[in-house]
């Protein structure tokens, strides 16, 4: 039987984005913004049940941030965008609120399939990190969420000094996969795998990197969360696989293997 998507045994490694593919991003910025969102009063267009809308104005203004002030870690900047946020809501936000919030990232949760969807790949790929949160967030996460699972390698933002999209972040991963583990994108042996349309599958479709599309239901009208839906990126990106969550990905990848031994 033919595969049903095109070939995937003949990468070496695997680059992930953290948050959003791999860990629940959207129900911690939500968990996060409803003591704030709770204090709206309709009809104010933030005032949603979940808080997405409030999420998606989160985004932007971190996104902002990120532009304008690359060398400042991802902990300080979400701070900074969520006081943005409470000013612009006409809300108070205490020190108590505001402070811990930088570093909640570290606590939020895998999702179900993610821990196991690792093991599987690391069995068949070398894993590398590419994130834009700060390295104590992401240490965390290593130790704590995606324990037992392990990487050959994490890159962040803040040692990069620049935040996704920004090619210089896929430049420095090709620099490093290449120097640390032998991993030569441009011979088509890196595969990044992803949620994020805009901060993601844009710029590896600008640099001819190939990639996987961890959709997570933003495939579904509506679903588009903060990682953008395929109607309006339809045209500016080019994965070449979709899979609904990380744990479909791996099975697939052992299907493909194994089917070339058989």
């Amino acid at each position: 039987m033919a595969p049903s998507h095109p070939d995937l045994t003949g990468f070496k490694a695997l680059s992930f984005d953290c948050y959003g593919t791999l860990i629940d991003w959207e129900t911690g910025i939500q968990n996060a913004l409803r003591p704030l969102v709770s204090q709206l009063h309709p009809p104010h267009p933030l005032k949603t049940e979940p808080p997405t809308a409030a999420m998606q104005r989160l985004s932007e203004i971190t996104q902002t941030h990120e532009a304008r002030t690359p060398a400042i870690p991802y902990n300080e900047v979400l701070v900074m965008s969520l006081s943005d946020l409470a000013h612009e809501m006409g809300l108070p936000l205490p020190d108590s609120v505001s402070e811990p919030f930088g570093n909640a990232v570290g606590t939020w949760g895998a999702f179900p399939d993610t821990v196991a969807g690792l093991q599987k790949l690391a069995r068949r790929y070398k894993l590398i990190i590419l994130s834009n949160v700060d390295s104590s967030n992401i240490s965390a996460t290593l130790d704590r969420q995606l324990a037992p699972a392990r990487f050959d390698a994490v890159y962040t933002a803040q040692e990069i000094g620049s935040y996704k999209p920004a090619h210089r972040n896929f430049e420095y991963l090709f620099g490093h996969a290449k120097k640390d583990l032998g991993v030569d994108w441009q011979n088509g042996e890196l595969l990044h795998v992803a949620r994020s349309l805009p901060i993601d599958h844009v710029p590896a479709k600008q640099l001819g990197l190939r990639s996987v599309w961890i959709s997570r239901g933003g495939e579904k009208e509506g679903g588009e969360g903060v990682g953008g839906g395929i109607a309006k990126y339809r045209n500016t990106t080019a994965f070449e696989w979709r899979f609904d969550t990380i744990g479909d990905f791996a099975d697939e990848v052992e299907r493909q293997f194994a089917a070339k031994k058989s």
